[in-house]
């Protein structure tokens, strides 16, 4: 197949093109033009599926005014973009694996969620209340290919799990000085997924026509933030005793606190394991030795 990919030089990007090189693929990365959203049409033409996966980083940067419309730009306009690029085209893709994220629930503590749950309040579209109105955009604008005849796949992506990138890579200097612990207390839920997860969740999403609408990227065993830190200290061989307090967050991050590291999603990944999909990592301990070369 020729497969388009926004977003392919980041950290999900780069290892699914790989992925799907390796499986013969014509992989065609879409670069984006100088406005931002300007559609790279050459890599698009005559591409059997798309794969969109571009956004600014949610947690780059402290939430100004303006880094919100810069996230609100790179996702619910530039997603708008892609869809009008393909609705322009002679001969359209069989499917778009359009990126989205489990912020979309909020934050629900010990709910426990699938893609059947509701998308969180957008209440005063602050923190966790923002991440949540502006996935639901979204994943609004990735719907409209639908009634162009485009099998429209929504990947609402966990934490995921990598040495070089992510959450993860942020957390490892701590921990690995014997300065991590809990944050906030550590009852929140989080939903993670290691990386290798996710690749093969996309190209399974490719390859499964039964499978559209939400689907959740996570493993079948969301933790805790408590618990995420013991399995942690316990695979690095350090102590995970020192305690993060919530303000001292909100102060170092402002907004983003609020809404990427605090709220707590306790997620299922039901589509996908109605679907046949079968996990590499579906537990905490066992996904961060492999990822972290920590044994079996």
């Amino acid at each position: 197949m020729k497969i388009a990919i926004t977003g392919a030089s980041g950290l999900i990007g780069t290892a699914l093109r790989g992925a799907l090189a390796a499986e013969g693929h014509q992989v065609c990365p879409m670069r984006r033009g100088p406005s931002g959203a300007a559609i790279d049409l050459a890599a698009l033409e005559g591409s059997d599926a798309v794969v969109h996966l571009a956004g600014a980083g949610i947690a780059d940067h402290r939430w100004t005014e303006a880094r919100k419309r810069e996230l609100v730009g790179s996702r619910v306009d530039f997603t708008r973009a892609l869809v009008g690029a393909i609705a322009a085209l002679p001969a359209r893709p069989k499917v778009l694996v359009s990126g989205s994220a489990i912020g979309i629930y909020g934050d629900r503590g010990d709910e426990l969620l699938t893609e059947r749950s509701p998308a969180g309040p957008r209440g005063d579209g602050r923190g966790a209340a923002f991440l949540s109105g502006l996935c639901e955009d979204w994943e609004a604008e990735g719907r409209a290919a639908q009634p162009l005849g485009v099998r429209v796949v929504l990947a609402r992506t966990g934490v995921v799990l990598a040495p070089h990138g992510g959450a993860l890579a942020k957390l490892l200097p701590p921990f690995k000085a014997g300065a991590g612990g809990p944050i906030a207390g550590g009852k929140q839920w989080m939903s993670w997924i290691s990386l290798a997860d996710v690749v093969r969740a996309l190209m399974h999403a490719l390859d499964t026509p039964a499978l559209e609408g939400p689907v959740n990227l996570v493993a079948p065993n969301p933790v805790t933030n408590a618990e995420l830190s013991k399995t942690l200290g316990r695979v690095l061989s350090r102590p995970a005793i020192v305690p993060v307090p919530a303000f001292a967050l909100r102060i170092a991050l402002g907004e983003m606190a609020d809404g990427t590291v605090l709220p707590s999603q306790r997620i299922l990944p039901a589509a996908l394991e109605g679907s046949g999909f079968r996990f590499l990592h579906p537990q905490l301990e066992q996904a961060l030795r492999f990822i972290l070369g920590k044994g079996s």
